[in-house]
């Protein structure tokens, strides 16, 4: 219930000229679409009449122009904007060109030493300078925003890119590495916050705190905001389940000084927020009675500007730009504070609800609403979810009472609420889902499933959601269930809304991925960003197109932007579909995409005798689909993900479990391991066991499980238990057990498009087998004493030098080497195997299998810590930090069918951040998701990687994968990893799962592991 307080006042706005908007649009043609925002903070517009907007267009990371009309006075405008232009530009006079909307325009071109072209044009209408700058191959948005400042209006045009204009590709890359202004850059996450969509919300404002901690002391206004973005990225981590993250980032605020009287009370009301997530309600009332006080060593001088002053003198402050609107128009931090005194209110009236005590709760309520109508006459935009969600608790305990039509017209009001600010948002999916449980549970279910259905569509559509959604999804999965039996159409719809609920862990591992593509140099990032600010500016319109159509009475012109809007959101809406179609050639794309696939494209992928088995955690359920060519089935397991996780980490605690450092083994529970198969297989155990290749795609516990230690069948336990019985048997002999992995292929799905977009890709064209790394350099004296010195002040987030010192055997490298034959095989080892060296090698792409023999390390050096997952090399010349973290894996070049990650503690027990950052959802286990989305992003087809440290003893790991290469050639990845897996499971010395269980194929196991002469 986050909230944003320094929004626009009108509810509706009507469309307004550009001089008094804070954004227009340019290109609404058929070309490059660019948009107009407003540069609050550029120093070349200081005056009240001055204005300074920054020109974003789809393909570029940053603005790739400005536009200024600068009224005339001292100093001359035209000499501040000289004043500010790089020495290092080298400019000629083009002379004067006529532009209509302009009239004369003088032209200057000047080239930067990289070898990039800027353009400047200027022409003078009255007292106004108007002018317009930027790359010369983006000259035509240049023209436009020229033509559409002095004609004050929104003129037509096509934007076209002068590919030629750019000079080299890299150097314009470099110069799209700036940044959005640090106003507009917080409203897209405040907007992101408010909507729902945390994970997004969240890299925005850790963007805005890397952007402080870089500028530092030099910049104070930056800096005074530090305190509001830690407190906003605090409580989006609680949204997302991450407390000890939330608390940690709490606690840095609370260190930080403010006597702002605004950023107060939003401390306040997130940190009750916070509790409230946990459940905890008395420690939320308690931080909402104490009373406000400054977190500072001193109160304001007597003779300081007051705040309502300093706002009319347009003060950079906490939340005071947070929309980029000129000063006048924003709210006094007065009225602020009475928007969140009124949030203040409303939590406590839903923690009153919570705990029982009805009457005081709506009495809460009807006192929050009150005072929000007291700002501005309620005509605050921005407060449009907390009124939503005030609305919805009103719901909840007009339906306790009985009083079902109250309720049913208070959620339709605060879906409707919503729907004007976030059209097509997380929040507005939210107000639905909760209308369509409200139908379940009274008995409309076809109301309900229509509603359901399209929520799903819409959530498809935006890429998938995290968190309450689950929640507010679990009705609709139990009515599918149910139904579906007797009608299978429903089967789809069932596919259909296990693909949106994204794993909390995942969103951010995708989000990380993304914003590396998109600062990418190649095709496949400038694609990507196109894609991002298409999705953007048809966010944008659609506000604007919902704010136009709940004007009672809209005029010509109204009616006018009404039609226009809807014809531009076509036509983003198929240029987006083109866009996506042309990033779908890209692996760095695929690794991070989320569109839904229909029942019917994953019944085309599979193959004869395959089956798809998903797991998916709604609330407090635990959903099962098996999808085989012919059919499907769905069921719901006897318990949810809590019970789920007890039992899964009974098993893995018996697989292998680290004390005092150190891996022990532990007579496996086998009973448990045959109870949770029945459990998970339900009705379709024996559909299961028919299948020859099984994709299994996880949820919930079983990310940090193999299911190929589950045991299949009775039997086979049966003589097991009744052999150890005797006190001589030998525990850790579990030959004859009839286990799923020995039964058939199995392949680990990271979604069902991941698993659609791998089998399509074509297989690898490199000329060589196989390249392994492995057996890094312990560190040297040297690096001890110069490279690997740890700040003098601050937290060592460093991993202890020793970390480097036991390097893994390069045993099975050669082993593969050998198999394989040395003129189509290489290893790296030592000190060429370095980070550095690994970056830097551009001839990656030529292996088809890449193999990793190293450690894994996924846990945080120390708690106070990031959990940064890698892959531990050798030390490297320069910047070398000896770890291959997975951002960095992302960005190689890779060509390979397979990669291996035979690392020790690739999954070890890692915490919550660690197993987040990697893609996870909980601590305690499974930490390859990111990893291995990484080296798929990198251009890997399948990933082997391991659950656990790989085993040396027996030469278990060293056998299992030497059996990879002595396959005959065209054996499936899976079939003969499964062979490998066998013989090591009929070999009493070896048959406990901890020596042959680890290792999960993630990806297609279908291809073959060396191909036939």
């Amino acid at each position: 219930m986050a909230v944003c307080v320094a929004g626009p006042v009108l509810a509706a706005p009507p469309p307004v000229r550009p001089s008094m908007a804070d954004s227009f649009r340019l290109g609404v043609g058929g070309g490059t679409l660019c948009q107009v925002q407003a540069a609050l903070a550029d120093p070349a517009a200081p005056g009240l009449f001055d204005r300074a907007y920054a020109i974003v267009c789809r393909d570029a990371a940053a603005p790739i122009g400005h536009l200024y009309a600068l009224r005339e006075g001292s100093p001359d405008p035209a000499a501040r904007l000289d004043s500010r232009r790089d020495p290092a530009l080298k400019c000629e006079d083009k002379g004067q060109i006529t532009l209509a909307d302009a009239g004369s325009v003088s032209v200057r071109r000047c080239s930067a030493p990289d070898g990039l072209g800027y353009d400047f044009l200027r022409t003078v209408r009255g007292r106004t300078l108007y002018a317009a700058e930027g790359l010369a191959g983006y000259r035509s948005a240049l023209e436009l925003g020229l033509r559409t400042l002095a004609a004050d209006r929104v003129v037509p045009g096509d934007i076209d890119i002068s590919i030629t204009e750019l000079g080299d590709p890299t150097s314009f890359a470099r110069a799209q590495a700036g940044s959005l202004d640090p106003a507009l850059a917080r409203d897209e996450g405040y907007r992101r916050n408010n909507g729902g969509n945390y994970a997004e919300a969240a890299e925005f404002f850790d963007t805005l705190l890397r952007r402080t901690a870089e500028a530092g002391a030099n910049d104070p206004a930056s800096a005074k905001e530090v305190g509001e973005y830690l407190v906003n990225r605090a409580l989006q981590q609680s949204d997302l389940g991450d407390i000890d993250q939330a608390d940690a980032l709490f606690a840095q605020v609370a260190l930080i000084p403010t006597a702002d009287p605004v950023e107060l009370r939003l401390r306040r009301n997130y940190r009750a927020l916070h509790l409230l997530n946990q459940q905890r309600f008395d420690e939320a009332v308690a931080v909402l009675d104490a009373p406000i006080e400054a977190a500072s060593p001193t109160a304001p001088a007597a003779s300081e500007i007051d705040v309502d002053l300093a706002v009319a003198m347009n003060d950079g402050g906490p939340l005071t730009r947070q929309l980029g609107v000129t000063s006048m128009a924003l709210l006094t931090p007065a009225e602020k504070m009475a928007i969140l005194d009124a949030q203040a209110v409303a939590v406590r009236g839903t923690i009153l609800r919570l705990e029982g005590n009805p009457d005081k709760a709506a009495a809460a309520f009807v006192q929050a609403l009150a005072a929000l109508d007291q700002v501005r006459g309620g005509r605050v935009t921005s407060v449009a979810r907390l009124r939503a969600q005030v609305m919805t608790d009103q719901s909840m305990l007009a339906e306790a009472k009985g009083d079902m039509i109250q309720a049913e017209t208070l959620l339709r009001k605060a879906g409707q609420t919503v729907a004007i600010e976030y059209p097509d948002s997380v929040v507005l999916n939210a107000a639905q889902a909760r209308l369509a449980g409200f139908y379940a549970r009274h008995g409309r279910t076809d109301d309900a499933l229509k509603l359901y259905r399209a929520v799903v569509a819409s959530l498809g559509a935006s890429g998938g959601t995290t968190g309450a959604m689950s929640n507010l999804l679990e009705p609709y999965f139990t009515l599918l269930v149910a139904k579906a039996p007797a009608q299978p159409a429903l089967y789809d719809d069932l596919f259909l809304a296990s693909q949106v609920l994204l794993r909390p862990g995942v969103a951010d591992t995708q989000a990380t991925l993304a914003r590396e593509l998109s600062a990418g140099t190649g095709e496949a990032g400038r694609i990507f960003r196109q894609s991002l600010n298409e999705a953007r500016q048809a966010s944008a319109l659609r506000v604007e197109l919902a704010r136009l159509a709940a004007l009672d009475n809209p005029s010509t012109e109204d009616r006018a932007t009404i039609a226009a809007d809807r014809l531009q959101i076509s036509q983003i809406e198929s240029e987006q579909s083109a866009t996506q179609a042309k990033l779908a050639r890209y692996p760095a794309y695929r690794a991070i995409a989320t569109q839904a696939l229909t029942l019917a494209d994953l019944r085309a992928t599979l193959h004869p005798g395959e089956a798809y088995w998903k797991l998916t955690v709604a609330g407090d359920s635990v959903f099962a689909l098996l999808v085989t060519p012919a059919d499907a089935q769905a069921w719901a397991l006897p318990y949810g993900p809590a019970e789920l996780g007890k039992r899964v980490d009974a098993i893995r605690s018996t697989v292998s479990f680290v004390e005092n450092g150190r891996p022990v083994t532990y007579p496996f529970d086998a009973a448990a391991a045959r109870q949770l198969y029945v459990d998970l297989a339900g009705p379709a155990a024996a559909s299961l066991l028919q299948a020859r290749h099984l994709i299994f795609e996880p949820d919930g516990a079983m990310q940090r499980l193999p299911i190929s230690l589950l045991i299949a069948s009775q039997p086979g336990l049966d003589r097991y238990e009744a052999r150890i019985k005797d006190a001589r048997a030998d525990p850790f002999d579990m030959t004859g057990i009839d286990w799923l992995g020995g039964r058939v292929d199995i392949s680990t799905a990271l979604s069902a498009r991941a698993f659609r977009d791998v089998r399509a890709t074509p297989a690898s064209t490199a000329a060589k087998t196989y390249l392994g790394f492995g057996h890094n350099a312990p560190i040297s004296p040297f690096l001890r004493l110069t490279a690997y010195q740890p700040p003098a002040t601050a937290i060592d987030c460093r991993w202890p030098m020793t970390t480097w010192n036991h390097p893994i055997s390069p045993a099975e490298l050669r082993t593969a080497q050998r198999l394989i034959g040395a003129g189509r095989a290489d290893v790296v080892t030592d000190a060429p195997f370095s980070d550095t060296a690994i970056d830097a090698d551009a001839d990656l792409s030529a292996y088809r299998i890449v193999h990793f023999a190293t450690h894994g390390l996924v846990t945080a050096p120390r708690p106070e810590c990031p959990a940064t997952p890698a892959l531990l090399t050798s030390f490297g010349p320069g910047k070398s930090d000896g770890l291959l973290s997975f951002d960095e894996i992302y960005g190689l070049h890779l060509d390979a069918d397979l990669v291996l990650l035979s690392a020790c503690d690739t999954a070890g027990t890692a915490d919550v951040a660690a197993t987040r950052a990697a893609g996870i959802t909980s601590g305690g286990g499974n930490a390859l998701d990111g990893l291995v989305r990484a080296f798929i992003g990198a251009g890997g087809r399948a990933v082997l990687a391991s659950h656990w440290p790989a085993p040396d003893d027996y030469q278990a790991t060293q056998r299992l994968i030497a059996s990879l290469f002595t396959a005959p050639p065209g054996t499936s990845i899976a079939e003969a990893l499964r062979v490998g897996q066998r013989r090591l499971m009929m070999t009493p010395a070896t048959s406990h799962p901890f020596y042959w269980a680890g290792f999960a194929l993630i990806g297609d196991g279908a291809k073959p592991v060396l191909r036939a002469n």
